[in-house]
């Protein structure tokens, strides 16, 4: 009995191993030229968001978290694309 739970266990953590391999193909390489949003501060204020091309002058809203905008403009962006 306890060979087939070891065997049992296995078999999961081999679906587990699967399921986050899959979740890894997918993720960007953090590097150079893949930043999501863009941050000026001097001489001018101004975040934009690279994927959607919204942006905003209130740099220091979005510095204490209010990211709200950034995130409705990139699920409407999905939206359509899933539509098409």
């Amino acid at each position: 009995m306890q060979m087939l739970k070891s065997q049992l266990y296995e078999i999961e953590l081999k679906k587990q191993q699967a399921a986050r391999d899959d979740i890894e193909a997918n993720k960007m390489k953090n590097e150079w030229g893949s930043q999501i949003r863009n941050y000026v501060m001097h001489p001018y204020k101004l975040v934009k968001d690279v994927r959607t091309a919204h942006e905003t002058g209130n740099v220091d809203a979005v510095m204490d978290g209010n990211i709200g905008q950034f995130l409705k403009a990139f699920l409407m962006l999905n939206g359509q694309k899933s539509l098409e």
